[in-house]
Order: structure tokens, then C-alpha cells, then sequence
């Protein structure tokens, strides 16, 4: 007589929870929520507790994998001009947000100009693919990365017309994201074809603005924020980047960009203002060397902007 009992509990201590034990005569019955679970710890799992339920008398064990479809939300981080510091926001973000808990992948899909490979200090790197679906590039920072940075010769121009770019924007959207909760989006700057594609076929959740604080970069962050509002995606909020220069030899401070003009703009818009990045030597400099400052456990610069994104998409 099979001890079912037995084979319960050790199921239990290899899988906790996520199996459910039934006998059908000399035959047992097993059912495993593999919700979270990435192939390789999938298939471990399952072989695990195969093998621990082969107690005395078990003639058969039959193994049923389940998983809930997850719903992986996507964060475009937008600016309405180039030179803003867009792609350090959203590299930043990405690993501020993973910090905070959530399972983040990060998609450069600044067609044309590509810097996150360097910025996730990842260059060289190249993208494996199974069944012509893309695998995300690990990073030091334990956020997955593709960009188009990493296809593509270095130096050398992607010269494709907008269809073209927005094919690409979908493999790298469409890969294999595995487990992650979270899709920041580095997007190219203005409102062209890779953004309406972007809008139109893949729906984000919502958007984060960047701008610098003066009135020619707020001019066209406006744009940017007419964009998604008229394509009825959510604006997050609004970051002012390079906001204040501390001069590291003599400690005055000065607003060589001006300063609070997003604040200001983002309280005229209705809609919520995220915080302030200075300009500083640190942030150029460790995001020149692929060493991001939110990575840094003292960061206190990009933690609470991640923190209220995060926030943010609880109360979706």
C-alpha cells in the first residue's frame, strides 16, 4: 500500500507550495505551478519532484505544469528632443526599479542611436536567438538588455527608413523576456515611426517625460506629452535632467540650463512632476565607464523617482 502521506511531504519539501499530490491507485498525480519560473528552473523543478515522489509502490507519476499568464507592462521613457540625457534616465530607472522589486528589462530602442550597451556596460556583447526569437543580454546590474546597439556593427550608421526601424522595435519588444514584470522602453527622441508604432502596436503602460529645464527642450517635451494623450497612454510624470551645476573646485552653484522650468510646466499640464537629476561630473562620468549611479546603494538621485513609478504601477 502506497503511503500517500509520505509522497505528500516529499513533494512539500522539494516544492513547497507549488505542487498539489493526488493518487490514482499505484499511480500519483502531480501538478506544479511553475508561475515565475524561467524554462531551465521549470524543468528542474519538474525533474525534482519526479523523483521524490517515486516512493515505495508508486508505479507512475504523471506531472501537469501550470503557469498564469503574466501581464508584463511596458514603460516608454520619451523625450521630445535629443541631448536631454534621455537614455541615462531610462538606464538608471530600469536598475532603480529592479532595485525596488520589480523584475525590469530594458529595450534601447533608440533605433538610430544606440548608447545603452555602454551605459549597461555590456559593449561587445551580442544577442543569442532560438527560433528566431531574441535572448536578452545579461548586464552587471541584474536588468536584461537588447538593443539594437548590440546587432549591428560598431560605428557604423543604421541608414533604414522608418518601417524598417519599427520591424526592429519589434523584435526586441517581442524577445524572450522570461520572467520580467517591467519593459523600460529608451525611445528616440521626438514623434516619428518608431514612437506612433510603438504607441499603436504595443500599448505602454504609461510614459516617463525627460527634459532639461529650458524653455526650447520644454517646448518640445510638450509635443511628446500631445503624443501619448492623444494616443491615450498615461503620462507618468515628468524628470528635469541636468537641473543645477555644483562646481566641484569651489562648490557655487549655478543653472546653466535654468531651473524648475519642468516643474513649473509639468504643474501648468496637470500632471505629476518625478524629481530633479543635477548635472553633475559623477553621473557623466560613471555613466561613461557603464557603472550607473542607481546601481550605487547611497543613490538617493534616481531611487526616488523609481520609487514613485513603482508605486504607480501598483495601483494598476
Amino acid at each position: 500500500m502506497i503511503d500517500i502521506e509520505a509522497v505528500k511531504a516529499a513533494v512539500a519539501a522539494v516544492a513547497g507550495k507549488r505542487a498539489t499530490v493526488r493518487l490514482e491507485g499505484t499511480r500519483a498525480g502531480i501538478i506544479i505551478d511553475a508561475t515565475g519560473l524561467d524554462p531551465q528552473a521549470r524543468d528542474a523543478l519538474e525533474a525534482t519532484v519526479r523523483m521524490a515522489a517515486t516512493q515505495p509502490g508508486v508505479s507512475e507519476v504523471r506531472i501537469a505544469v501550470t503557469a498564469e499568464r503574466s501581464t508584463r507592462r511596458l514603460i516608454a521613457v520619451a523625450s521630445g528632443k535629443g541631448g536631454v540625457g534621455k537614455s541615462t534616465l531610462a538606464a538608471n530607472l530600469a536598475i532603480a526599479m529592479s532595485r525596488a522589486g520589480r523584475r525590469v528589462g530594458l529595450v534601447d530602442a533608440d533605433i538610430y542611436g544606440p548608447s545603452q550597451p555602454r551605459l549597461m556596460n555590456v559593449e561587445g556583447t551580442r544577442p543569442t536567438a532560438k527560433d528566431k526569437v531574441l535572448d536578452p543580454v545579461p548586464t552587471p546590474y541584474g536588468v536584461p538588455l537588447l538593443s539594437m546597439g548590440q546587432l549591428v556593427e560598431p560605428g557604423k550608421a543604421i541608414a533604414w527608413r522608418g518601417p524598417m526601424a519599427a520591424g526592429a522595435l519589434g523584435q526586441l519588444v517581442e524577445a524572450d523576456w522570461g520572467v520580467t514584470d517591467t519593459l523600460v522602453l529608451d525611445l528616440p527622441p521626438g514623434t516619428g515611426d518608431v514612437q506612433l508604432t510603438m504607441v499603436q502596436k504595443y500599448r505602454p503602460a504609461g510614459a516617463v517625460i525627460v527634459s532639461t529645464p529650458q524653455d526650447l527642450a520644454l517646448i518640445d517635451a510638450r509635443r511628446a506629452i500631445d503624443l501619448f494623450e492623444k494616443a491615450g497612454i498615461p503620462i507618468i510624470g515628468l524628470v528635469e535632467n541636468m537641473a543645477g551645476y555644483i562646481c566641484p573646485h569651489c562648490g557655487e552653484a549655478s543653472d546653466p540650463f535654468g531651473n524648475g522650468g519642468a516643474e513649473a510646466a509639468a504643474r501648468e499640464l496637470g500632471i505629476p512632476f518625478l524629481g530633479r537629476v543635477p548635472l553633475t561630473i559623477s553621473i557623466r562620468t560613471a555613466s561613461d565607464a557603464g557603472t550607473p549611479p542607481a546601481s550605487d546603494p547611497n543613490d538617493m538621485i534616481f531611487m526616488p523617482i523609481a520609487a514613485q513609478v513603482v508605486a504607480w504601477l501598483g495601483k494598476l
